[in-house]
């Protein structure tokens, strides 16, 4: 036991000596959604490029995790959407929810992850729980940026609690602006639930109206990639519902269930 245990601290060191030598980012900007999500931007020290769709690895003390990007490359800082894991299970979430602002992570100095858009097909059917938005807005918003054409983009997304929806507001004014490229479709699996009153949209849960949206938009796999990301569970549903469909599901798990 004495001889696992000093492994485990020799592991921590190691750790802590690895992050303490990476780049630092910032924390200049915090946004609470709710109790257990919040909206961050952080300034990199070092220069940081990356792809719509890919993710950043931070670390505090010994620990890292990976988050996926909010922001376009375009944008001057890293955004994220972060949703707090509390202890045991949950480590550097908990650290993040203490930072102040000036405060400093470290920052792996390449973006990893494949995904990203697929442009050779015409239209995406992205479908996210929660956080699982960010890689979609990253991809948004670069694309509108670059004022690009010829592809449509239809977002489901899903969540307890439409004050969950922390990008309802900028993904419907994007709705609204550009009619002809994005559709946005937020749905709320516990519609009848107090916090929940006054809402009008979609309600279950997002693989749940999956199939009705694949047929209400027309949607065929000979010309529609689908992406999934977010909560393993519903990624494994939309591929059952879909696959057999014909249609190809390009997937990213926040975590292993």
């Amino acid at each position: 036991m004495e001889q696992a245990d000093a492994k485990v601290v020799e592991r921590e060191r190691r750790m802590r000596d690895m992050i303490a030598r990476l780049p630092r980012a910032s924390l200049v900007e915090r946004k609470d959604i709710t109790e257990d999500l919040i909206l961050i931007k952080l300034d990199p020290q070092a220069p940081f490029d990356f792809k719509p769709g890919q993710y950043c690895t931070l670390g505090l003390e010994s620990v890292e995790r990976a988050y996926s990007i909010v922001s376009a490359p375009h944008e001057p800082q890293i955004e994220l959407f972060v949703e707090l894991v509390p202890l045991p299970d949950g480590v550097l979430t908990p650290m993040i929810w203490d930072l102040k602002i000036g405060d400093t992570m470290s920052i792996r100095p390449r973006a990893k992850g494949i995904f990203t858009m697929d442009e050779s097909y015409r239209r995406h059917l992205m479908v996210a729980t929660v956080t699982g938005i960010a890689p979609f807005m990253s991809i948004l918003r670069s694309y509108l940026h670059r004022e690009a054409g010829g592809h449509r983009f239809y977002v489901l997304q899903g969540a307890s609690y439409h004050d969950e929806f922390a990008y309802r507001e900028e993904m419907e004014e994007m709705a609204s602006a550009r009619p002809d490229t994005v559709v946005y479709v937020p749905t709320v699996s516990r519609p009848n639930e107090e916090r929940n009153a006054g809402w009008t949209g979609a309600r279950g849960r997002v693989n749940s109206i999956v199939e009705e949206c694949v047929d209400r938009f027309g949607l065929s796999p000979d010309d529609t990639m689908v992406y999934a990301c977010g909560h393993p569970g519903m990624i494994e549903d939309v591929k059952e519902r879909l696959d057999p469909k014909g249609f190809h599901v390009m997937e990213e798990r926040y975590w292993k269930q």
